[in-house]
């Protein structure tokens, strides 16, 4: 089993930063990577970026790219998502999830494995 803990979320103006923390813990050598999701009030959960335990390749979300970064510290077996420039569309409830998938070809939610308890983020206009 992995267990994931995220925080970080808050209250931000928009065009403000947030950074957000997932840190796992358990048999993380069952997962090949992370990655974030996020749920609106009344909408599906949503891709937003992902990284692997090892090499440098990220993958994001339209929605997101050039605007948030995902990183990870396989010291502490966590794995950040700064989030700037943010906008009130943004405002949801972010999720870390891990499992064992392809970088690109795993944006939807029961492609993985394990997922944290989430942490909101609210952006005000």
């Amino acid at each position: 089993q992995v267990q994931l803990v995220e925080s970080g979320g808050g209250l931000v103006q928009a065009g403000g930063s947030l950074r957000l923390s997932c840190a796992a813990s358990g048999r993380t050598s069952n997962t090949f990577g992370m990655a974030w999701f996020r749920q609106a009030p009344g909408k599906e959960r949503e891709f937003v970026a992902a990284i692997m335990w090892t090499g440098t390749n990220t993958y994001y979300a339209d929605s997101v790219k050039g605007r948030f970064i995902i990183s990870r510290d396989n010291a502490k077996n966590t794995v950040y998502l700064q989030m700037n420039s943010l906008k009130p569309e943004d405002t949801a409830v972010y999720y870390c999830a891990a499992g064992r998938f392809i970088l690109g070809r795993a944006t939807l939610p029961r492609q993985y494995d394990y997922w944290g308890q989430g942490t909101q983020v609210t952006v005000s206009s």
